[in-house]
């Protein structure tokens, strides 16, 4: 039986709904642990909210795993797929990268000497906070999409059924993410990797043997405004994509609204 997979829909909709949903829950745990940072002792109390973040982050990345294995059993099951397969579910960060990410993003706390520190260095302590806690909430976000995302994409490489996996971008994704979602069902069942930024919430849509992938009409009209005012222009693809999306797409790109 041949079936029609989209990036748009039901069913990719539901699958980013729920990731949003666990998104939001998890800001507000994580915004929750910000009183452990005194701002008196920062070398002290700084390495304790990591630790509390990092357990927050590895409880809300099991909960993203759990839902993209649903979500992948679920389009193996709409796609008539025969044969058992048991979807492989990611596990948290590896050891070390949620606290690499949450120093990163505090990095810009810590005194400097005024000659050497940069624009966002030299504001006030309780400014600099503020904009720590923004950078913790964007990288925190990505560590559990991206737990979410690698078990569908560890589930396409091995299930023998699958053949490939598309990009799924909501309305009001980057220019960067709707690019890539206009592209289709081009990825094959061995590309493992999966660009992201801080903030994406692009999904995953497996493709299993037998199915016709089509695009949405949204990600349609976004392969349209790339051809007519992109393509052909090495080095400035990206830029021109932009510039068109802003000119001629209905939904805003972030930051311009």
């Amino acid at each position: 039986m041949v079936t029609t997979v989209s990036d748009g829909g039901r069913d990719p909709d539901r699958y980013r709904s729920a990731q949003l949903g666990l998104t939001r829950l998890l800001v507000r745990d994580v915004r929750g642990l910000r009183r452990l940072i005194i701002p008196s002792r920062l070398r002290t109390s700084i390495p304790d909210w990591i630790a509390a973040v990092q357990a927050v982050v590895d409880q809300y990345a099991q909960a993203s795993a759990a839902v993209g294995a649903e979500f992948y059993d679920a389009q193996r099951q709409a796609a008539g797929v025969s044969g058992q397969f048991t979807v492989p579910v990611a596990g948290p960060p590896p050891d070390g990268k949620t606290e690499a990410s949450l120093r990163w993003a505090t990095k810009d706390v810590w005194e400097r000497d005024p000659e050497q520190a940069t624009e966002a260095q030299r504001q006030p302590l309780e400014t600099r906070l503020e904009q720590a806690e923004k950078k913790s909430e964007q990288v925190v976000q990505k560590l559990v999409a991206d737990t979410g995302r690698s078990t569908v994409l560890e589930a396409v490489r091995q299930d023998r059924r699958a053949t490939g996996w598309a990009r799924s971008a909501a309305l009001g994704a980057c220019a960067f993410c709707k690019l890539l979602s206009s592209r289709g069902a081009v990825f094959a069942r061995e590309t493992v990797g999966f660009r992201a930024h801080d903030g994406c919430h692009c999904g995953v849509i497996p493709v299993f043997a037998g199915q016709t992938f089509e695009l949405s009409n949204h990600a349609r009209e976004w392969a349209r405004l790339y051809q007519e005012y992109a393509a052909g222009h090495p080095g400035s693809q990206l830029r021109r994509f932009r510039r068109a999306l802003a000119e001629h797409d209905p939904n805003p790109l972030p930051g311009s609204f």
